[in-house]
């Protein structure tokens, strides 16, 4: 199954933050943000909160629900 998270990667190069950078706030592996990034495996809620504070931002634009930031 191929999920769709387009603004992650969006988000992350609009502040010029490595996948690596990310990774760490999230405490995670890099490769298991690299998946997450390209839509290989699904964002935990948990994880999807953590990057809507971090980026602030609401989850409904992250998940592509809503265009408004």
């Amino acid at each position: 199954m191929k999920y769709e998270y387009p603004r992650i990667r969006d988000l992350r190069e609009d502040q010029d933050k490595t996948q690596e950078d990310i990774a760490q706030l999230l405490n995670v592996y890099t490769t298991t943000y690299q998946r997450w990034e390209r839509g290989e495996t699904e964002i935990p809620c948990h994880v999807i909160i953590k990057l809507s504070k971090f980026y602030n931002t609401s989850t409904d634009y992250i998940l592509g629900i809503t265009d408004k930031k």
